[in-house]
């Protein structure tokens, strides 16, 4: 199993401590550095200093990063438009020389757009406007340079677009979809997804969803053996009950409701809950990281829990 590392930066972190984690990261041997898309703190956290934008962190960490892959879980469809969205993915993608991916969703947290005054329509309108984000930007980028691309949407419609850039990666990067939708989510996923990930599931909801998404592929013809599929975890590792409790009170939170609805405990424990993860299917961790000071943690995990792996 592969794990890479996930990091809430709206909860309270700048560009240096987003690169500082990264690095960290890369240089430990971990797969993926990925981010949140959010502009709004959750919870009793201050926030301080404020949100930064995930494809402008990316697009630096493209540049002061050299084999880290770099992604988002997940770009609100809300936030952006289609046509602008790919340009800015195939532009970071170019940036990092092949190593972008791109997480993305409907969108979830209204108060962040009331925050900053961005529309928020209705759930079904959310997944309408998913769907022809979705069949815009991958067909943006899979037309073929000196083709033209249209698409006849209701909300997005795109006339003779050049489709350019291109991403360094063909026929184009991976996308991530994820969520536990039972109908229109394993649908999307079936015909875009390369990767499908799920956050913060119980091993029962994980195993449910990852059958309903392989029954979507099976029935769009589509081979499931092809899919990606990830959890998301939030991680809080210690070398003895001590270092747990220790982490888990910095991030506020418990040591027990960690190790039941979390990645938590000693190495031996951590690998222990991957493994069943990996028995249903699942063939990444990201590992939710919120002490973005703290980077002994990924550095333990990376020595004693990732050979095992």
């Amino acid at each position: 199993m592969e794990l890479r590392i996930f990091t809430e930066p709206q909860q309270g972190a700048d560009y240096d401590q987003l690169l500082a984690v990264a690095r960290c990261a890369e240089d430990a041997g971990y797969g993926a550095f990925f981010r949140s898309d959010h502009y709004l703190k959750m919870g009793s956290v201050s926030g301080e200093p404020g949100p930064t934008d995930a494809w402008t962190t990316l697009a630096g960490l493209a540049r002061d990063t050299s084999r880290i892959r770099l992604g988002t879980l997940m770009t609100a469809a809300t936030f952006r438009l289609p046509g602008p969205l790919a340009i800015t993915v195939a532009q970071v993608d170019r940036m990092s020389g092949g190593r972008v991916e791109l997480g993305i969703g409907t969108g979830w947290y209204a108060e962040e757009h009331t925050a900053y005054g961005i529309p928020f329509p209705a759930l079904g309108e959310r997944f309408d406007r998913l769907e022809e984000q979705l069949a815009v930007i991958t067909g943006l980028w899979e037309t073929p340079v000196g083709g033209t691309f249209d698409f006849a949407g209701k909300y997005y419609p795109v006339s003779d677009s050049p489709a350019l850039p291109k991403p360094v990666q063909q026929p184009r990067p991976p996308v991530l979809l994820g969520g536990m939708g039972p109908k229109r989510t394993p649908r999307l996923a079936a015909r875009y997804a390369d990767e499908f990930n799920l956050p913060f599931a119980s091993l029962e909801d994980s195993a449910a969803q990852f059958d309903r998404v392989r029954a979507a592929c099976a029935e769009s013809g589509r081979d499931p053996s092809g899919m990606v599929w990830s959890n998301a975890l939030v991680l809080c590792a210690g070398r003895d009950d001590a270092e747990v409790a220790r982490r888990a009170a910095a991030i506020g939170r418990e040591p027990a409701e960690l190790r039941e609805n979390g990645l938590a405990g000693t190495p031996a424990e951590i690998v222990d809950k991957l493994g069943r993860y990996a028995a249903i299917g699942s063939d990444r961790a990201y590992l939710q990281v919120l002490d973005l000071a703290d980077l002994d943690h990924l550095e333990l995990v990376a020595a004693e829990v990732m050979p095992q792996l």
